[in-house]
């Protein structure tokens, strides 16, 4: 068991979310990491799966390296440069298929920013 759980823990974070993934997919072997997969990536399927890994991947090493505030602020800084306003990050925010809660956290931490 020592040998799977360093290889998972290997792949940090995306590991974790793959191996929940898996278990929550009623299926076992090749077959479970297949639906994790094609469950990760939604329309896009297992090639969108994989993607959100490594999205994924990456976004858990810039919170680890610089704090989730930091990135928070600094996305929605380049954000803005491209043009958003605060008003429209929050009207997408409000139409994504998010809990209640997580957009009130969001509008919360944009509310936050000069």
């Amino acid at each position: 068991m020592d040998k799977i759980v360093d290889k998972i823990a290997a792949l940090g974070v995306p590991g974790l979310i793959l191996l929940v993934a898996m278990a929550i997919s009623g299926w076992a072997g090749a077959a479970a990491i297949t639906s994790a997969l094609a469950m990760l990536g939604g329309p896009f399927g297992m090639l969108g799966g994989i993607a959100m890994l490594g999205i994924l991947s990456l976004i858990s090493k810039g919170i680890a390296q610089y704090g989730f505030e930091t990135l928070f602020k600094n996305v929605v800084f380049e954000l803005r440069k491209k043009g958003k306003t605060k008003a429209d990050i929050e009207r997408e925010v409000s139409r994504y298929p998010i809990s209640k809660d997580l957009k009130l956290k969001i509008k919360e931490y944009l509310q936050a920013i000069n």
